[in-house]
């Protein structure tokens, strides 16, 4: 049976019939006078047909393409691991009193069998402070998936939880990968690949679960839920949490604990707004603002690292070539269709660029130790409030550079730039009242 085990908790697509799964199931099926794909349970248009006159599904066709000719087959899953005697939890740092409050809160919650939200400053340290719920699950044979809608966090995460958990069995899932699946108790993956799953874990963590696309997507929200076992439960992790969220808060429909304190006790860096009056037509002749400039510069006199948010991917040429007319050079544009995105991201935390011009597939699920953050065009629609919030959390986030600044150039100041600031003075207050200080 090992051989099988890709098939455990998954719906896989075979070019054979394979006995020992049974029949399988059509993985477009009729349902009525409509077809339904059984992978993402989404409907078909009229038009989704092959010219042999098979219907398929375009919703999840970048993972394959399934047609009504298809069989999907499953195994439901056994749970099937090796627990190791030592303690699972192989992490040796500590955290703050803070932080173990939290801890304390969702272990409990974990096992109560609640679903629950973790709501917690950017750089509070979310990821610490599941742990020992975490180890608690392994420890007694969960399979557990740790995922997010963005795959930055995804490569961010899976070698820290590695490295904190080493004698579980782990995978990393996510669309570009080159090493293929294995059956394992921990899953660190995209939204996205919960698509293959049914039925399979025990507990879903979901990193930033307000983050793009899956705060809009009911296809990837209904993964989730079809992932998830029906004895199973989750948790959400958020800095920023949709209106959605605040609401089932509010209603006390979902437990959260909340934590608005970053691990090292400094309070979250202010989000500064400075006026650039029609920088938009400046960008177009390939000049950026007179105070952009100065600031930039000054950075790079003192060989400040730091991350230069645009609105659009268009933007960025323009932008590069502004900079280079203005000798701030060596930096880098990075956005979500990059095929190099990993290694330039790479290269700015291992100190091989100096800054990088980037999109807002930067705003959250990146570290830096020592970065200053600079928002060109802070009032495009294309920066929500959520965003804005993000981004400005990149800063600051080390305990050696607790003092990040964040400057967000608009050319007139908005009602989404000033709940922003609102949101974070109102985090500080709160942080404040938990010990927290200025550095």
């Amino acid at each position: 049976m090992n051989e099988l085990s890709e098939f455990f908790g998954r719906r896989i697509p075979a070019k054979a019939a394979i006995p020992q799964l049974g029949a399988g199931m059509l993985a477009v099926q009729p349902v009525g006078q409509r077809y339904r794909c059984q992978r993402c349970q989404q409907w078909l248009a009229p038009t989704d047909r092959l010219p042999n006159g098979a219907w398929y599904c375009r919703q999840c066709l970048e993972m394959g393409r399934l047609t009504s000719q298809t069989k999907l087959y499953t195994i439901p899953e056994p749970n099937r691991f090796a627990i190791p005697a030592e303690p699972m939890l192989t992490w040796t740092g500590t955290l703050s009193d803070n932080q173990q409050r939290a801890a304390d809160a969702v272990l409990h919650l974990v096992q109560r069998r609640q679903n629950q939200l973790l709501w917690a400053v950017t750089g509070a340290g979310k990821t610490e402070i599941v742990y020992p719920a975490l180890a608690w699950a392994l420890a007694r044979g969960w399979r557990v998936a740790w995922v997010s809608p963005r795959v930055d966090v995804c490569l961010e995460l899976a070698p820290r939880i590695q490295q904190a958990f080493r004698t579980t069995s782990q995978c990393l899932l996510y669309g570009e990968q080159s090493i293929p699946y294995a059956y394992s108790q921990l899953t660190v993956c995209t939204t996205h690949q919960l698509l293959r799953f049914e039925r399979a874990f025990d507990w879903i963590i979901v990193d930033e679960v307000d983050a793009f696309p899956l705060a809009t997507s009911p296809l990837l929200q209904g993964a989730i839920t079809r992932a998830e076992k029906t004895t199973g439960q989750h948790l959400y992790l958020t800095a920023t949490p949709g209106e959605a969220l605040q609401r089932q808060i509010r209603r006390h429909t979902v437990a959260t604990t909340y934590l608005p304190l970053r691990y090292h006790g400094f309070l979250l860096p202010r989000l500064r707004v400075r006026l650039a009056w029609r920088w938009r037509e400046a960008l177009a002749k390939h000049r950026l603002p007179p105070a952009l400039i100065r600031r930039l510069r000054a950075y790079r006199q003192a060989g400040q690292r730091f991350l230069l948010f645009v609105p659009h991917v268009r933007d960025l040429t323009t932008v590069m070539a502004a900079l280079r007319q203005a000798d701030i050079c060596g930096g880098v544009g990075v956005h979500a269709a990059d095929e190099q995105r990993t290694a330039k991201v790479q290269a700015l935390r291992e100190q091989r660029v100096p800054f990088l011009v980037t999109t807002t597939i930067l705003e959250r699920g990146v570290t830096f130790p020592n970065i200053a953050v600079v928002i060109l065009g802070g009032d495009d629609g294309v920066f929500s409030t959520a965003a804005l919030v993000q981004i400005a959390g990149r800063a600051g986030r080390s305990a050696d550079f607790p003092k990040g600044e964040v400057t967000c150039y608009v050319q007139s100041q908005t009602r989404t730039v000033r709940q922003a600031q609102r949101m974070i003075d109102q985090l500080n207050r709160q942080g404040k009242q938990r010990g927290g200080r200025w550095p």
